[in-house]
């Protein structure tokens, strides 16, 4: 068709990328409430499905196939990887889904820069500054994605330290940067590849002191970096889509990380540059006992209770116990007995992570509350029910100022009547602490895993309604 001519081309491939721009906004929109959220991911989707097929059209591009091949086999290993993953290997698969984009945006820098090198030519310094700062922050982003990966998938110790080590990260900083300038102005392969090794060196020492307790800030914060090098790298192939969506993914993992890190208590640099908490020395040796109840008692106590908070954890997800978990609450609301849900803003292993949870169990978004609407109720609740959750209800983060968690908020479950507690055996958390609510006079613990233990008390309800 003669008058399908390559200026009429790239102006649909504009419109379709302005179509594209506009459905990723809607998207995040929707995204920002747990009832829209799937709604959102798919017209974020639809716009990324927009975005890509309209490339193929733009009149410069070539080796379709092998583009065409690289979109189809990462398609179809997303497809797979994603409908095989368990729930509770979900943060580890956004750890790694972040250093892909991150390495996609390096990768981008990388050939740009290897291009200019080979064919010559006079770039501008802004395209060239752009092409290395986004391929720093990606290639940080891969390998300290690697890193934080490696941690959530219990393949590495939760911190690696040595003495010094911050000042020695910090000239492993200067020392990319110094060499992401000399690649800039020389050019030079020998530059451009110790400037790549420099710089995903330093993602890895980024990650390797930052404890299991701060792992749900560190992806927020590599989704950020994912974004912006995105970004960048936009830029420079000219690419309005790539800038629009790196911009959001990035100002959006901004926010979330700011968030992460305020729900810790704790500024952004304590998180990579410090060890969690501020006090160092002995901590406070805790008391009492641990005491065991069975499920019977656990029952009635619920049952005759008034008002019941859910709080569940990350072994929730472990024991796939929130099906069971929201059947008992059915359970104690046809009793009238009232009942919530309490999250904690990083419980888990990701931000979201029991949203997503119980959003798969089908439990109403107005029976989830957060953290500062939840905590003035604990003093007036019957039964708290904590669920997987070790760190975010442990009372020493308040108490006790040698503790690693100390400064961080938590969820005040230690201050309910009366405190039951579902865990498998007498382990620490994430964080490797001792929890004093443990040991609370008003505390009970229920020993089991997560879904049998749910399972047995619905079923110590229904004997309590006759078999119903």
């Amino acid at each position: 068709m003669s008058w399908v001519t390559p200026e009429l081309l790239s102006t649909f491939v504009k419109l379709s990328y302005l179509v594209a721009a506009t459905l990723f906004l809607l998207g995040l929109q929707r995204m920002a409430s747990p009832m829209t959220a799937r709604s959102g991911i798919r017209w974020a989707g639809l716009g990324m499905l927009i975005a890509t097929a309209a490339t193929f059209l733009l009149p410069e591009l070539d080796n379709h196939l092998l583009i065409f091949t690289a979109v189809a086999i990462g398609t179809a290993a997303a497809w797979i990887s994603a409908n095989r993953v368990a729930i509770t290997d979900m943060p580890q698969m956004v750890a790694l889904y972040n250093g892909m984009g991150g390495g996609s945006a390096a990768a981008i820098g990388a050939v740009e820069l290897l291009r200019y090198s080979s064919q010559g030519g006079s770039p501008s310094k802004v395209t060239l500054l752009l092409a290395v700062i986004g391929a720093l922050i990606g290639a940080v982003s891969l390998s300290g994605s690697i890193i934080a990966w490696a941690k959530l998938d219990g393949r590495m110790d939760k911190r690696y330290t040595f003495p010094g080590q911050q000042v020695f990260n910090a000239l492993v900083a200067v020392v990319a940067v110094a060499l992401g300038g000399l690649a800039m102005w020389t050019l030079g392969v020998p530059w451009i590849i110790a400037f790549f090794v420099a710089a995903l060196a330093l993602g890895i020492l980024m990650t390797l002191p930052i404890g299991g307790a701060d792992m749900p800030v560190v992806i927020s914060l590599y989704n950020a970096f994912t974004g912006l090098a995105v970004a960048f790298e936009g830029y420079v192939l000219g690419i309005e889509t790539l800038i629009i969506a790196g911009m959001m993914v990035g100002a959006a993992g901004i926010l979330l990380t700011r968030l992460m890190a305020k729900a810790m208590n704790r500024p952004i640099s304590g998180v990579l540059f410090s060890n969690f908490g501020g006090g160092g020395g002995e901590m406070q040796e805790i008391t009492g006992s641990q005491k065991p109840i069975e499920a019977g008692d656990v029952a009635a106590m619920m049952a005759f209770a008034e008002r019941v908070v859910i709080v569940p954890g990350y072994g929730l997800a472990v024991a796939q116990a929130q099906h069971k978990i929201w059947e008992l609450a059915q359970k104690l609301m046809e009793r009238g007995v009232k009942v919530k849900f309490a999250i904690h803003p990083v419980a888990g292993r990701m931000p979201g992570h029991m949203n997503v949870l119980l959003a798969e169990a089908g439990v109403p978004y107005d029976l989830i509350a957060d953290m500062d609407d939840v905590n003035p109720e604990f003093p007036n609740t019957d039964v708290s029910l904590v669920i997987g959750a070790n760190d975010v209800v442990n009372p020493v983060a308040k108490t006790d100022p040698a503790s690693p968690i100390y400064g961080m908020p938590i969820l005040d479950v230690v201050n309910s009547k009366n405190t039951i507690v579902i865990k498998r055996g007498k382990g620490t958390g994430f964080a490797g602490i001792e929890n004093a609510l443990f040991y609370a006079d008003n505390t009970r613990m229920l020993y089991g895993d997560g879904a049998e233990m749910a399972s047995a008390l619905v079923s110590e309800l229904k004997a309590l309604d006759g078999g119903h």
